[in-house]
This record gives C-alpha cells, structure tokens and sequence, in this order.
C-alpha cells in the first residue's frame, strides 16, 4: 500500500536516533532540537503510519515491534541516501565538510587559521556549526566535532589536541593597579566566573598558596566570549584560557596578571565516527587540525 502522503524525511531520520537512545531527551541532544520538538515529529511519525513506534513509560522509551521493524528497515536506507548523495557530491569533485565546534575555539583558533586549509583544499565546502557553548557528544549532523572533555570520547575516532589551561587576566587600564596591589586587587574589583567553572578562582587561589579570593562583587557569564569581553572592559579580573586568548595577549585588550597558569582535567578532542575517518575530507580536516592545533598549548 502506498501512503497518500508519506511522512517527512527528517521525522524518519528523528526516529533513528530517538529509537538508538531509547530517549527523546538524548535525541535532541544529538539533533539540536528540544525534546518536546523530538516528541512532537515522532507524534506526527506515527499519525502518518498508523501505528505506535514506542511505549511511554514514566523513565524510558522502549520500542514497539513496529518500532523495532521500522528502525531495522529504515536506518540502512538513510545511511545509503546519504552515501548516495556523498557520492554524486563527489563525482562533481566537491565535498562538503560538517564540522561542530565551541564558539570560543571556532572565533579564536579554527576561524584565524581557516584560510591555509581553504588554499589546500579548494574543492572541499565547509559548514561550521558553533550553537552549542560547549559540546558534549559527536551529532549525526556532524562528520568531525572538537570536543572539550574531562575524559577520552568512547566509541569514536579521536585525536588529542590539547589541554585547557586558565590564566588570570585584567584589561589594560587595570594593569598598573593590578602590578601595585597584587592579591589585595580582589578587594577592589570584581571578580568574574564562569557559569561552568564555579571554583576556577578557588584552585587558581591554592596554586599560589592563596586564599580563596573574597572580591568586592562576582559577575557570572555563561560563555567565554563574553568573560573575555568583560575583562577587556575593565569589569572586573577573570581566568582565561591561554590557548585561545594569544591574540588578545598580543594586541594588548588583556593584560596576565600573574605567572600561575592553572590546569584544568578537560582537554579538546577531534573525534569523527570510525566509518567517516577514511572519507577524504575527514581525513583532510584531521591532519590539518593536528597540525595546527596540537602546538597551542
């Protein structure tokens, strides 16, 4: 029987990753979608079939038998269209390249270096996603991500770039007041934090053999840019990381105010799932990365 109106691919495509997760949640993850925006395609889904695709319990998903039936049959016919379409791509001699980043690496270290791997490699498209502050997991919309983790991404391909290291910086105009007053700074200047790195401040403190520093006031920002922003307005002291401030420490917006560097447990990784590793581009972007990237520490 052939539908009237068959359903779209990107519900078919949805249903893949929520029926591999077990979780509408974990999908949406993975899909940059909400999980009620996953909820709602699987609805539609499953309207459009006449069946149901998955029980609802109170924690999990688990399959129905046309869910299992539907998951066994489709997945394959999406992973052939889409190596189907890679290959008419590359007939024509391109090949386009899905690459997520976090924003800070991507505007502070990817992008700045971007052009050499262009002059390289003409005939491969690029597109650059950097939505997420911080990416947690490899996406199926992505053939190479760089994570920021605290431990070795499992069941990928993964190149180790560097370690994050935070140093302590003020803006320019505060230098010589920083120089004068030392730890005492704290006292007269606010302190900014990190929405991710509560206690950054705290093991900066006990590297030197200092107190936990009492500021005058916190300001808490939830991404890099706008910690580094701030510290180069002159709101207030933050910790940066060293890597990927070089060029601010070279213009002159951000001004070291102590030698200490302190080390963090999370290090950047490239990953890219074992079956795209040999694809040309992939494998491009990765010795382009490892070239580039495994010196900035």
């Amino acid at each position: 029987m052939r539908l009237s109106r068959p359903p779209p691919l990107r519900n078919l495509r949805a249903f893949c990753v929520a029926a591999r997760h077990r979780s509408f949640k974990f999908a949406a993850d993975e899909l940059f979608l909400t999980p009620s925006a996953v909820s709602h395609q699987m609805k539609e889904l499953e309207d459009s079939l006449g069946v149901r695709l998955f029980e609802r319990k109170t924690r999990a998903l688990e399959l129905t038998t046309a869910g299992h039936t539907l998951l066994d049959e489709v997945e394959p016919l999406l992973e052939a269209l889409d190596r189907s379409l890679a290959q008419i791509a590359r007939r024509n001699g391109r090949h386009t390249l899905r690459v997520l980043l976090p924003p800070f690496f991507a505007s502070e270290l990817f992008i700045p270096r971007l052009t050499s791997f262009c002059a390289a490699h003409p005939e491969i498209d690029m597109q650059i996603d950097t939505r997420d502050p911080r990416p947690s997991i490899h996406p199926a919309t992505a053939d190479v991500s760089i994570l920021l983790s605290d431990q070795v991404p499992q069941g990928l391909k993964t190149s180790r770039l560097f370690s994050l290291s935070l140093t302590a910086v003020c803006s320019k105009e505060h230098a010589p007041t920083v120089a004068r007053l030392g730890s005492d700074v704290f006292r007269q200047m606010a302190l900014i934090i990190h929405k991710t790195r509560p206690f950054a401040w705290t093991s900066w403190a006990e590297e030197l053999g200092l107190a936990t520093p009492e500021p005058k006031n916190v300001i808490e920002l939830d991404t890099m840019y706008a910690v580094v922003r701030a510290a180069e307005r002159g709101i207030g002291v933050a910790l940066v990381p060293s890597a990927l401030c070089d060029a601010w420490f070279r213009s002159g917006a951000l001004v070291r105010i102590f030698s200490v560097e302190v080390a963090t447990n999370d290090t950047y990784f490239l990953v890219s799932r074992p079956k795209d590793a040999d694809k040309p581009e992939v494998k491009a972007i990765t010795n382009w990365a490892l070239q580039q990237f495994r010196t900035a520490e």
